[in-house]
This record gives C-alpha cells, structure tokens and sequence, in this order.
C-alpha cells in the first residue's frame, strides 16, 4: 500500500476516534448538565443581593466547566443553590441543584467536611430526616468543633425524635458559636418543651445577634412572630410580621404572617389578598391550603376545591419523585392534613402513616397520626398516640386542642378539659375552625362533669 495512503488513512482514523471521545463527552454533560439559577418573581427579582448572585454564579459556572475538578467552586455553588431554595421555596429544583455540585465534591474527595454538611443538610430540607442524621454524625467526627454541623445535628435529632440528644447538640453549638443560628435552636428547644417566655427571650436574641434585612434575621423575626400568635399577643405578632417586611421587601414569610393575622382577624378580604401576594413569589402549599379555608368561609367553595386539588396534585409529584438515590421530597406529613382537609380521611391516614413509619419517636408524627386516626373516628388509637405527641409537654395551642378533642372522644374526659383549657385561656391566633370546634366541646366537657 502506498505509505501516503496509508498516513492518511490512519490520519482519518484518528479524527473520527476524537470525534467519537468529544461526541461521547458532550453526551455524557447533556445527561448531567449543570443546573442554573431560575429567575426570581416578583419583588424578589428586585432585591439588590439578586444581581450579584447572577454575578457570582456566572463565574462560578464558568470556573467549573473549565475545570470540572474545582472542589471550591462546586461547594461556593452549592451555597447560593441551597440559599435559592430558601428565598423562592424551590427546594425540589434548587435540593438536586446543590446536591449535583456536593456529589461533585464528593466523588473527588470523600471526607470533605463542607460537602458531608451540606449533603446533611439537603436530605434534611428533602425530609430524608434518618439519611440526614447519618451523614452530620459522620461529618461531626471530621471536624468536632464547627458550629455548623451541629446545628444540623439538633434539626435532625428533633426530626427523629431525639430530643436528649438535640438539646445536647444545641448546647455544644451555642458553646461554640452563640450567634443567630445557635440561638434559634435553642428557642424552638424550649418552645417544644412548652417554655413559651424562654422561646421568645432567646428568639430576641437570635434577633440581636443578626443584621436587618438579611434573610435569615427575618426569618427570625417572622418566628418570632409565630410565638407570639400561640401566646395570644397577635397585635404584637403583627408588628414584627410588619417590621420584616420592612426591612426585606417581598419577603413571603412575613406576607403570610400578615394574612394569618388579618385571618384570625375575621379580615378575609384582606387575608386573602396577602395570600395571594405570597403565593406568587414562593412554593409553599401552606398559602394555598390558607386561601382555600378563606374561600370555603366566604362560601366560595368551586375556587377552594380547586385549590386543594391543585395543591395535591403538586405535593404528590413532589412525593413521588424520591428515588433510591435518597432524593426527592418526602411530604407525607403535609399530604396528610390535605387529604384530611379535603375530607379524603383514609387517605390522609395512609399518609400519616407513612409519615410516622420514618419517624415514629416524633412529637409532630404522632400529632399528625392522632389527628388522621380522629378523623377516622378511631379514637382508642388516636388517643395513644397523642400521648406521645405530648411527651415533651409542648404547649402549641393546635396539639393541645387536638389533644382536648381526642381525648374528649376517648372517654379522658378529665385530660381533655385540661388541655383544652390551656389551649384557649389565651386566645391563641389559631384558625377559627378549630377554635370553635374546640370551644364547644369545652363547654360540653363543663356541663357534665
């Protein structure tokens, strides 16, 4: 054969090899491309911190492409995903965002400490609450003193149920680190063991420890808020409601803290109209299931259907899309009280079932399996389980209403008016339905002692 011939065939032969490795690489990206930032609604569009996050991811993306292997730049992506989530209520786009970067990491390097966290710290936001624990108690041991991983470790000992061990997490953390996140642990702690006064002495101080206007003070501040609302002081609550939505415009939190009160309030065109505000710049089913108790009041029943249907719908898809790679949302607890509001009662029982089958050392588990089982008319069971729901001794004013009305049907009549008398004394900003339905009951429990 001529050797130019030759040369050129083997020349041939190596262009099309290259083409078939760079064919094989572009296809190997298209099957995992980088996720990007999602545009923002509305208001949120507008916040200065929003260009600049445009700015920095845009570089970061570019440095990873370039270098694949960039550990820093996959983590610092990582964070702006995992803050996305927070601001929009995207988590089930912004979770597998964070976690396709943190993967990254971690298949270079398997003990890196700020990817196990935040590897932690996604399957909790995803509600994978026993995978979320494991991974922060292995990370813990890498480093024994960040602050960090010890926050996450109280939220996932109280999603299990481990309320020694978060309330021993929770002091290790302000040990290290008494600032807002500390703090904020430690108030829901007290909260949940039914100390309301040192919930809210210590949310101040979460408060103080932060900066006007940055997200998670409002956060805070919203919180603050909601302890507020359960003690009864709902003016109070609605300054601070008010006073966050001052110092960070559009934030949806506070919007659906001002619509709850102006609910409470019996204001539900007002109500409805906040809502609807905070329904257009985040995810959250709760706006939703709060407009669709509006419409239903208001005799508007088409348009509260339709809303519970719609809400169902998105919470299922979200549900089903957890796999056997521990990603995607568990929302069983949530689907529970939809189906339950819906009227669909065995079918809020199977959810919080399975709610309580992944938890069932959790105080909010059982309050939902109680409340399922008592709709279901069982209420021998139902009243077993809220005794576990009240083990803490936590005064929220709805468990101790569900507790009362529970009780009240299991023949406890004593326990029921109980509770049912700490739950109302202070008039609690809880939705009237409840109120009412509680309130009768007590008054029956009164007239036959």
């Amino acid at each position: 054969m001529n050797k130019n011939i030759f040369y050129y065939i083997l020349v041939g032969l190596f262009i099309v090899g290259v083409g078939f490795i760079i064919l094989k690489v572009d296809r190997e990206k298209d099957k995992n491309p980088t996720y990007r930032l999602q545009d923002r609604k509305g208001p949120l569009a507008f916040v200065a911190e929003w260009d600049s996050t445009k700015i920095s991811a845009q570089k970061l993306y570019s440095l990873i492409d370039y270098n694949p292997k960039d550990k820093k730049s996959a983590l610092a992506l990582a964070t702006i995903f995992i803050k996305e989530a927070r601001i929009t209520g995207n988590y089930s786009y912004y979770d597998m965002a964070a976690m396709q970067q943190v993967d990254r990491v971690l298949a270079i390097d398997p003990n890196n400490f700020q990817a196990l966290s935040y590897k932690a710290l996604i399957y909790l936001s995803q509600h994978h609450f026993a995978d979320g624990l494991a991974t922060a108690t292995g990370a813990v041991k890498l480093a024994p003193y960040n602050s960090f991983i010890y926050g996450i470790l109280v939220d996932a000992n109280i999603e299990m149920g481990n309320y020694s061990d978060a309330i021993s997490n929770a002091e290790k953390m302000v040990s290290l680190r008494p600032d807002l996140r500390s703090y904020t642990r430690v108030s829901y702690l007290r909260e949940i063991h039914g100390d309301y006064p040192g919930a809210i002495a210590v949310m101040k101080l979460a408060l103080q420890a932060g900066i006007d206007g940055d997200e998670g003070t409002e956060w805070t501040r919203v919180q603050l808020g909601h302890l507020y609302e359960n003690t009864g002081s709902l003016d109070t609550a609605e300054f601070e409601y008010q006073q966050a939505l001052e110092y960070r415009k559009g934030f949806a939190p506070a919007i659906s803290g001002l619509a709850h009160i102006a609910f409470v309030k019996k204001n539900y065109a007002k109500a409805a109209t906040l809502y609807q505000e905070a329904d257009t710049l985040v995810m959250d089913y709760t706006n939703k299931e709060n407009l669709a108790a509006i419409y239903r009041l208001t005799t508007q029943d088409k348009k509260a259907d339709s809303l519970i249907v719609l809400g169902l719908e998105n919470m299922s898809k979200d549900a089903s899309s957890a796999n056997m790679q521990n990603m995607g949302h568990y929302a069983d607890k949530e689907l529970a009280y939809a189906y339950l509001t819906a009227g669909k009662n065995e079918k809020g029982l199977e959810h919080a079932l399975a709610e309580y089958n992944r938890r069932p050392n959790n105080i909010e588990a059982n309050e939902t399996l109680a409340w399922a089982y008592y709709k279901n008319n069982d209420f021998n069971k139902a009243s077993g389980y809220m005794d576990v729901a009240l083990k803490t001794n936590c005064k929220n004013p709805v468990l101790l209403c569900y507790g009362g009305l529970i009780y009240a049907k299991a023949g406890n009549k004593a326990k029921a008016r109980l509770l049912l008398t700490e739950a109302l004394q202070k008039d609690p900003g809880i939705d009237m339905e409840l109120k009412n339905e509680s309130k009768d009951m007590f008054r029956l429990l009164m007239l036959n002692k």
